[in-house]
């Protein structure tokens, strides 16, 4: 069952679509009129530092997801610091103040485990994630979710094709380019 803090896993079968290819994302909202999540496991070459330059820390970002890409958004674990966020499940918040949140890693009440930025998310209108799960797009998980998210993810998607087993086992250990093999 698909809702708000399910993770979903690209099948391998869609490794021709790069934005969702070896993708876990993390679904922020579902609801009837539609999902919105962000990749977890796309790091980018950049940091908040080139486009926050008034912070005095750097952190990682991560590709969210292919739309509204000219937007920050971030998923962390300081709601009582980070003010108008939004639970998404087990001590894990999405969104929230951003002046409070600048001003919050500037005084280094914020450190790199306790958030994680995204340029862009990934979105879905009604039923359109629906469809995808029915055509094998992806797998779900409905587990707990840890701060283990809010770190940099890098084997995240490989380490679930794993837990699949069977079939799945061979996926896990070819590279992202078959081609390449």
């Amino acid at each position: 069952m698909i809702k708000k803090g399910s993770l979903l896993i690209a099948e391998p079968n869609i490794f021709t679509e790069n934005n969702f290819s070896r993708s876990v994302i993390l679904l922020v909202e579902h609801n009837q009129s539609g999902s919105v999540g962000f990749i977890l496991n796309k790091k980018l070459e950049y940091s908040t530092k080139e486009l926050l330059p008034d912070l005095k820390y750097k952190f990682p970002i991560y590709n969210g997801g292919p739309v509204e890409k000219k937007n920050l958004y971030f998923i962390h674990n300081k709601p009582k610091l980070i003010k108008n966020s939004f639970e998404i499940k087990n001590g894990i918040y999405w969104g929230g103040d951003f002046t409070t949140l600048k001003n919050s890693i500037n005084e280094n009440k914020i450190k790199i485990d306790d958030i994680k930025f995204f340029i862009g998310y990934s979105g879905w209108e009604e039923n359109q994630i629906e469809e995808e799960m029915n055509s094998s797009s992806w797998i779900i998980k409905n587990e707990s979710l840890s701060n283990e998210l809010l770190h940099s993810c890098n084997n995240i998607w490989r380490e679930n094709i794993i837990k699949q087993g069977g079939d799945y086992l061979i996926w896990a250990n070819l590279p992202e380019n078959p081609n390449y093999n």
